[in-house]
């Protein structure tokens, strides 16, 4: 697992000479699904096997199992099944046909992950307003008590808010993004699907490091809590 484009890109035409045909190469570091089918056909045509792993989870899933978004041939997911198994969390890994498929299917999640958050932040922030006064810690724990909405984000929201207090004063409130709810957006606009919700969320960081908010604290407060991205203003 390496960082998505130049590194992987990289490593793997450094890799090709020092391969056999018929071994194979697992790119399970989120990488954009065009590389993922360019680096399928390159190596291909040293005869050498290639998959593609979407993985979600953070550090606790590298610790404890990850969820597995398996792409590439049928033949090589049953040949190492037990692999994946063994890394991901029961029942928390899929194969899908076709190389990039595993990352297109992870890269989606992200761009819902981008819209799910950018809800979350929204209506915290219209809580933490209100004529209330609401302790949003409290707030976000009967969410997750058999609501609609219980959900593992939500629970992070609780832990962030038990670390960090419920005015986030020492989060940031600019919010960086690392490129899959845009790929998402600009896969839509290909196949011309309207996907408002992730376009605007993929805009609102972008604006947001100039116009920081308590949004972009709740977006930062949840990025910490399941991949250990910094929040520190």
């Amino acid at each position: 697992m390496l960082p998505a484009k130049d590194v992987i890109n990289s490593m793997i035409k450094e890799l090709i000479p020092l391969l056999q045909k018929g071994d194979l190469i697992i790119d399970g570091g989120n990488s954009h699904y065009k590389d993922t089918i360019e680096n399928a056909a390159l190596l291909n045509a040293a005869g050498i096997r290639f998959m593609d792993v979407g993985v979600s989870g953070g550090p606790a899933g590298a610790r404890n199992g990850a969820c597995l978004m398996i792409g590439g041939e049928e033949k090589d997911y049953q040949e190492l099944q037990t692999l994946f198994s063994d890394i991901a969390a029961p029942n928390a890994l899929a194969f899908f046909p076709g190389h990039g498929a595993g990352h297109f299917v992870k890269m989606v999640h992200n761009g819902i992950e981008y819209g799910m958050m950018q809800a979350m932040g929204e209506g915290f922030s219209v809580l933490k307003l209100s004529p209330y006064k609401f302790d949003l810690q409290k707030v976000a724990q009967i969410y997750n008590n058999k609501s609609v909405i219980e959900s593992r984000l939500v629970g992070w929201l609780e832990s962030g808010y038990q670390k960090h207090g419920i005015e986030l004063a020492d989060v940031s409130g600019s919010v960086t993004q690392s490129g899959e709810g845009l790929w998402t957006a600009e896969a839509a606009r290909e196949l011309n699907v309207e996907t408002p919700i992730i376009k605007e969320s993929v805009e609102f960081r972008t604006y947001s490091q100039a116009k920081p908010s308590y949004t972009g604290k709740v977006l930062n407060v949840l990025r910490n809590e399941f991949g250990g991205h910094k929040v520190e203003k």
